[in-house]
């Protein structure tokens, strides 16, 4: 039986937050991360990263957080009954990207490792993550890019692994009372144990490392896009279904406020500004009309 080595994956996780942190900062090229170590009263802690006001990022924050307790939160037991009881550890990095050009698309990755353990009884452990793009000006180059990086990710782990985690990100991150997805997708997955934990190690770690890859690229081959104020506002409008999906829908949120987690780095995610209007709907023919027939449902890209 392979040993479960959380030690190691901590020490990855840690050092993917450093990468993250500099390869941004390097194509922000004015603003640098600040950061905030913060401790956790029934057991761990973290250290979040905020940049702000950058030149191309007007908001970024990149978490690390490991938080352990001896009874797992209502949102983890509620589709896991054989969890309760048990003490807990949960760690990861989890990232959202708010640029300030509209023609740069908001990104998200995550990528986690939980285990419950119980004595006298083997470990229950699995990893989950991500990462998912919502553009406001989509380009179809930019989100095939997005999705090759994605596929070249899952391959070595099996044909079978890209569809499978590019659908459960469309069906993840879809917002029902809208009836739309909140972006073009990529990858989620949950609970993977199946392969053993030094694959499914492995697999985690290439998600972690792939999400810069696939975003950085988009990044700057739109950074010097001009844009006015009619593309500034339609973007505020889109952020707005990010703030409704992550305070309605998102697990990781509900986690982290149920686990008495620190609500700054948990609401971290949230654009620094959005705005909503009512019945808006866009004017056919326009790229903002183009958004909304192309790109927000799933698609094979």
């Amino acid at each position: 039986m392979q040993q479960v080595d959380k030690h190691q994956v901590k020490a990855f996780l840690l050092q993917l937050q450093d990468e993250i942190c500099h390869k941004l900062e390097q194509e922000d090229g004015g603003a640098t991360f600040q950061q905030d170590e913060w401790q956790r009263e029934q057991g761990g802690g973290g250290r979040s990263r905020v940049l702000k006001d950058g030149h191309v990022f007007e908001q970024g924050g990149v978490n690390f957080s490991h938080v352990f307790g001896d009874k797992m939160p209502a949102s983890a037991t509620a589709h896991r009954p054989e969890l309760a009881g048990r003490k807990f550890e949960a760690m990861g990095v989890s990232l959202v990207i708010h640029p300030k050009n509209p023609y740069i698309p908001t990104s998200h990755a995550n990528v986690r490792f939980f285990i419950a353990e119980k004595e006298g009884e083997a470990p229950i452990w699995w990893f989950g993550g991500g990462f998912d793009l919502t553009p406001f000006y989509p380009f179809e180059e930019d989100c095939q890019h997005w999705h090759n990086v994605a596929k070249t990710i899952c391959t070595p782990f099996g044909v079978d692994v890209y569809p499978e985690h590019k659908k459960w990100c469309d069906d993840y991150f879809f917002l029902p009372h809208r009836n739309e997805t909140r972006g073009v997708g990529g990858l989620f997955f949950d609970d993977l144990n199946q392969w053993g934990f030094e694959r499914c190690f492995a697999y985690m770690k290439s998600v972690g490392n792939g999400y810069t890859e696939a975003y950085l690229p988009i990044v700057q081959k739109r950074k010097q896009t001009e844009f006015g104020e009619r593309e500034r506002q339609f973007q505020l409008y889109r952020r707005g279904r990010y703030v409704e999906f992550n305070l309605v829908y998102d697990r990781g949120t509900l986690f982290g406020l149920q686990s008495g987690g620190r609500t700054e780095s948990i609401l971290m995610s949230m654009p620094p500004l959005a705005r909503w209007e009512y019945s808006y709907h866009p004017e056919s023919g326009t790229p903002e009309a183009l958004l909304y027939s192309d790109y927000l449902k799933p698609r094979d890209w």
